[in-house]
């Protein structure tokens, strides 16, 4: 296993004393347990602990930024659309359409971004302001590495076009000079602006020639002394052969004119051209790449890597992609001079530079807070075939990894986890695994949360986790006293012991208030009700009461008198059937016929004979014993008396 890069980053806990206290944990999917325990650090034990708190430390606190999460939903609709064209993508258009989704990550971390700076002018504390400051840095960053592996990695720009993108990659990251040509152009007179040269400075540093010649233009109209060396410097700027997207010229063409016209640009520096005007002057050397008088502009160059950009314009054009990381090592080490040392930024352009791809995945975890940045990037490079061969020890590749690990953090967010889903979809090696893992772990906090999640689960038919989270809500529900919401789960989640669970709570509930609640549910149990035999009864039993309120007395005896029968009924139960039994023994016409009424008296008989027999019986004991009594003599009356008319009638009907 390879060493960590660096010392991991320590978290403090308030009012957490480790030095003194053992500390106890728990890990969760994206988050940690943390509490003192009762020993101290000789292991003798104290009453209660100093601190009497549990702490959440989150792995990924990102996630409940309300901007980033907008960055989170943008970026989860491409990546899905990304996967989904995968095998549409061929040839050029292949490459084009990578080109397309990578702009379109970048668009949205810019507009992420612009949202994050808006907050930060509009915070009223300090602190929020600093912390809103502090992620737009990051965000830039991000976008700022992002641009630059998209034109090496994706474009896969060759010599000539690679420079024409490094140029408007510098540009877009290096915008200050825009508010500065701004600035200048409204003021009444712009050449004598403090700024005015600073800004022609910076506009030739980046390439702007057109832009820096019209800046010219206001100085030679201002000052007809310098008119003249005004001129040719925009001559020269205007000629600086420069390879545009449309030309057609080749690259030893270009070398050639680049060549003649540098040549043309040594030659007035060596004649004096410019030597009465400093600032001509130091934009003529600038124009040939000479390496002291760029390193002079440092303020205005702001970095290394424009820097590197600027000394490439005007040295070596037609730069070929693999010699990069020469120029790109030889510019930083000139910028810094060994005053300081490289940052993790730094590290990170370097070895995109240097064109190793793990390196800059490496260094990114490393440096950045959350893995949305890794995980994104790497699945398009991985859909540009370039990490095919990098598998990791632990049976995943890296694309996997990442995108598991970023699954994870938002797994461990209460409406996100949505998100997470998608991205555990498109893991085939361990994807499946992690998201039953994780999905048994999501609060079911409302019915509706837990709808979705069972949504979830169904289409991708995990059994498994269906009737957990059906289980789960079925106990809710009973806790809540909502038995047709608790019958309805168990059922969906086919547990026949839960299921006789809340069919006994229905009957006892009916033997209590003479009435059954939730009919709809009952009345259309269907095949359910073979689910477990107490439900079976429990449907049956309600539609013997149907046939009784249809007036259908001969069907509800039959019925009943099954149930009884069958043994499918609780002993518990049998009473109060027997009691149901009454209206139909005492109507005008005999509904049971002797046979029938025989088995009632059995049923009746074992019911009395089966009673269990009592200690010492207080007042109340007294009182239902006596009410039971009193049923068992009426049902025994009841019973005699049908009996004898159901023989009269057997008799008299035999007899005719």
């Amino acid at each position: 296993m390879e060493e960590l890069d660096g010392e991991p980053i320590v978290t403090l806990i308030p009012g957490v004393n480790s030095k003194k206290k053992q500390m106890c944990f728990d890990w969760g999917p994206g988050e940690m347990l943390v509490c003192e325990t009762s020993f101290n650090k000789k292991g003798k034990s104290e009453t209660v602990p100093s601190c009497p708190f549990i702490y959440i430390v989150r792995k990924d606190v990102d996630v409940y930024s309300h901007i980033l999460r907008k960055l989170f939903n943008e970026s989860h609709g491409i990546f899905v659309g990304l996967q989904r064209i995968e095998e549409e993508l061929t040839g050029k258009s292949r490459k084009a359409q990578l080109v397309r989704v990578s702009k379109n990550y970048r668009s949205v971390i810019r507009a992420c971004m612009e949202e994050m700076h808006q907050a930060a002018i509009a915070a009223k504390d300090p602190a929020s302001s600093r912390q809103f400051s502090s992620q737009v840095s990051i965000l830039s960053a991000m976008e700022l590495i992002w641009n630059l592996c998209e034109i090496l990695f994706i474009e896969v720009a060759p010599a000539g076009p690679l420079l024409l993108l490094l140029l408007d990659w510098v540009r877009l990251h290096v915008c200050e000079v825009d508010s500065m040509l701004a600035d200048v152009l409204g003021s009444e007179n712009p050449s004598k602006h403090e700024n005015f040269w600073n800004l022609v400075t910076i506009l030739v540093l980046q390439g702007r020639l057109d832009e820096a010649r019209q800046m010219l233009s206001k100085e030679a109209d201002a000052s007809p002394t310098s008119a003249g060396m005004c001129r040719i410097l925009g001559d020269l700027m205007r000629t600086m052969p420069v390879l545009s997207p449309g030309n057609t010229q080749t690259l030893t063409e270009l070398e050639l004119k680049w060549q003649h016209w540098h040549e043309e640009c040594e030659r007035h520096l060596q004649d004096g051209t410019f030597v009465s005007s400093p600032h001509l002057e130091s934009l003529c050397k600038i124009m040939l790449g000479d390496e002291a008088a760029l390193l002079e502009q440092k303020e205005l160059l702001s970095n290394w890597y424009h820097f590197l950009v600027t000394r490439l314009l005007y040295s070596h054009p037609t730069v070929k992609p693999i010699d990069l990381h020469f120029y790109a090592q030889s510019s930083l080490d000139l910028f810094l001079g060994g005053e300081s040392n490289p940052e993790p930024l730094d590290n990170i352009l370097m070895a995109a530079f240097e064109f190793d791809i793990h390196q800059v995945i490496k260094e990114c975890s490393i440096a950045l807070s959350n893995w949305w940045f890794v995980a994104h990037l790497t699945d398009l490079l991985d859909h540009c075939k370039l990490l095919q061969s990098h598998n990791l020890y632990f049976g995943s590749n890296m694309r996997e990894f990442l995108l598991l690990e970023y699954a994870s953090g938002l797994f461990s967010h209460h409406s996100l986890w949505q998100l997470g889903v998608d991205y555990f979809d498109y893991c085939p090696e361990l994807g499946r695994v992690s998201l039953e893992l994780h999905i048994e772990r999501i609060p079911l906090s409302t019915e509706q949360k837990a709808l979705k999640v069972l949504r979830v689960c169904e289409q991708r038919q995990m059994t498994e986790q269906v009737r957990s989270i059906c289980k789960i809500l079925a106990m809710k529900a009973v806790r809540n006293n909502r038995l047709g919401s608790a019958l309805s789960w168990s059922i969906r989640a086919k547990d026949a012991a839960f299921a006789t669970l809340v069919s006994d709570r229905f009957l006892r509930d009916y033997c209590e208030r003479g009435c059954f609640s939730d009919l709809d549910l009952i009345d259309n149990l269907g095949p359910a009700m073979m689910l477990s035999d107490r439900l079976t009864f429990l449907g049956k039993y309600r539609e013997f009461h149907r046939l009784y309120g249809d007036k259908r007395f001969v069907d509800a005896a039959s019925l009943l008198l099954s149930l009884m029968t069958s043994q499918i009924a609780p002993r518990s139960f049998w009473m109060t059937l027997l009691t149901d039994a009454l209206p139909l023994l005492e109507q005008k016409q005999v509904i049971f016929s002797a046979e029938q009424t025989y088995e009632l008296l059995r049923c009746l008989e074992d019911l009395a004979s089966g009673r269990p027999v009592h200690g010492e019986p207080d007042a109340q004991q007294l009182q239902d014993d006596e009410i039971e009594t009193t049923k068992v003599e009426m049902l025994r009356l009841s019973l005699a008396r049908n009996l004898a008319r159901a023989i009269i009638k057997e008799g008299s009907l035999e007899g005719s």
